[in-house]
């Protein structure tokens, strides 16, 4: 039997994915879901599953946030990127940051079938296009976005309520913490990141895409 997540926040393609791979995949169990939040919360009832088809911007995943902090946390899943870009440059950032493969939404049921079993017999899949790109493109620095991976959850919020421009006292009130306590995490997250002010928290969040699954 193999298990996988399917990870999109789009309903008709999570499900038009999920029927043409039961039609092709014998004994095969899958799990959906639309954001970050909800992904983790299957990993961390069952971390057995095979494999992780991981949309890069649903809500809550920010660009590569949600790819870093799933390998963080549960490094012994193995991810697949499905994107409807091909950019050359983040297909590197996805592979840089620990994913197993990378397949363009675009592409045909069987496709992802031959994706999958090359990932799940240990081998990294690209489209043999994007392949031949790589290899003439330098490694990229994914520095800052390990370090927004080191935050905690609610530090994690309080950076996305930074970058929404809420003030303090507001943050407080989303979280139901006191101000006192925002502040605190504040200064820790200047710390991870190691910046100095709320401008630069801001253009972090906006540079990485950070965003909260719901309010």
């Amino acid at each position: 039997m193999i298990s996988l997540i399917v990870a999109d926040d789009h309903p008709l393609f999570r499900s038009a994915l999920t029927s043409a791979l039961m039609a092709k995949i014998d004994n095969l169990v899958i799990a959906e879901s639309g954001d970050l939040d909800s992904t983790l919360d299957h990993l961390h009832s069952d971390t057995e599953f095979d494999l992780l088809l991981l949309d890069l911007n649903m809500p809550g995943s920010g660009d590569l946030y949600g790819l870093i902090r799933i390998r963080k946390d549960y490094p012994e899943v193995p991810v697949a990127v499905i994107s409807g870009s091909e950019d050359s440059e983040v297909v590197a950032r996805v592979i840089e940051a620990g994913a197993l493969g990378f397949i363009p939404k675009t592409s045909e049921p069987a496709t992802y079938v031959a994706a999958i079993d090359a990932i799940l017999a240990g081998e990294i899949w690209l489209p043999d296009s994007l392949r031949q790109q790589l290899e003439q493109l330098p490694k990229p620095d994914l520095n800052m976005q390990h370090k927004v991976a080191e935050l905690t959850p609610q530090q994690f919020k309080v950076l996305c309520y930074l970058h929404e421009g809420l003030l303090n006292k507001q943050i407080a009130y989303e979280l139901d913490i006191s101000e006192a306590t925002v502040k605190a995490h504040i200064t820790a997250i200047f710390r991870k990141l190691e910046i100095n002010n709320r401008t630069q928290a801001v253009l972090i969040a906006s540079d990485l895409k950070l965003q909260l699954t719901q309010r």
